[in-house]
């Protein structure tokens, strides 16, 4: 009868503790879903002028997911010619590609080992080095805009009847993003590396493994959260990536998507085709969304939880 007596009160106090909480819990969703609407209700709005024909000659006031006269016109318009420029659709996308993926792989291969030496090695310099760093981390990407310009406006690359100047390539717009995401992955990353433990390692090392097999192996493996989400940002970040390719890039045919869609805007915005700028507005958006979902379980999980579980 006691056990009874005492499961019966606990099961009465527990009934309250949730009759308390429940405006509370009514509150946080109610604040969830507001923070919600404001986030989801431009992307629906963009997303439905992209099919409006009314937004090619005016901007629509009013909000129809499912406008009148739906059509793909916008789509096939840009697919055929984005702008005045010479330019399709799939070059610029590739471009834009090419400079987001190349960019981040190259930030997080090289930052990796910058990383991982940082983390597990002791060498004169190394607080020296993490502070400047932490000095191109704080210091405003457009303040290295004129030295990164004078710099590869300099250096021509010659291959016989291949010759391009670095600055006006997307070589050279790469490299200089690179000084961007590069300080980035390595801090990121090496904050990471410093929770991986270091008995992992060492076990390793004393079943015969190599210090190359032990950072292939066993912490690159542990490391592919830290390692996603690194590419990801920095893929993100090169896809997005407009003052330095608008300022370097004088060549159409090396625009990228951003460029183009700056370019869409024209002299007046009055004179904006609006559903033209949504549809290519939803066509630079969709890559970065396939790139998240693709990397969501990487980003999410934690390989570390039972790594030295004996």
């Amino acid at each position: 009868m006691l056990n009874l007596k005492q499961k019966f009160t606990y099961t009465e106090s527990q009934i309250v503790g949730e009759k308390t909480t429940l405006p509370k819990q009514i509150l946080y969703q109610a604040i969830l879903l507001f923070i919600t609407f404001t986030v989801v209700f431009p992307v629906l709005w963009v997303v439905s002028m992209s099919f409006d024909p009314r937004a090619d000659v005016l901007r629509p006031t009013t909000l129809k997911l499912i406008p009148d006269g739906f059509s793909l016109k916008a789509y096939i318009d840009i697919f055929n010619k984005p702008t005045n420029n010479p330019v399709d659709l799939p070059t610029l996308f590739f471009n834009s590609l090419l400079l987001a993926a190349g960019s981040s792989f190259a930030s997080v291969m090289v930052g990796v080992f910058a990383a991982y030496s940082f983390s597990r090695f002791k060498f004169a310099g190394r607080q020296v080095l993490m502070l400047a760093v932490i000095a191109v981390l704080i210091l405003p990407n457009v303040a290295t805009l004129a030295p990164l310009f004078v710099l590869l406006n300099r250096v021509t690359v010659d291959f016989g009847e291949f010759t391009f100047n670095l600055r006006n390539s997307l070589l050279g717009v790469g490299l200089a993003l690179l000084t961007t995401l590069l300080p980035f992955a390595i801090w990121n990353l090496k904050g990471y590396i410093d929770t991986i433990p270091k008995e992992l390692e060492e076990a390793a090392m004393i079943d015969g493994c190599s210090p190359n097999q032990t950072f292939f192996r066993i912490m690159l493996p542990l490391a592919t959260p830290a390692l996603a989400i690194t590419a990801f940002l920095g893929f993100m970040s090169g896809w997005t990536e407009f003052y330095l390719s608008w300022q370097f890039l004088t060549n159409p045919d090396n625009f990228t998507l951003a460029m183009t869609l700056y370019n869409m805007t024209g002299q007046f915005a009055s004179s904006t085709p609006w559903s033209h700028f949504s549809a290519m507005s939803v066509i630079i958006a969709l890559p970065v969304s396939v790139v998240y979902l693709a990397l969501q379980k990487y980003m999410t999980g934690g390989l570390t939880i039972g790594g030295v579980k004996g």
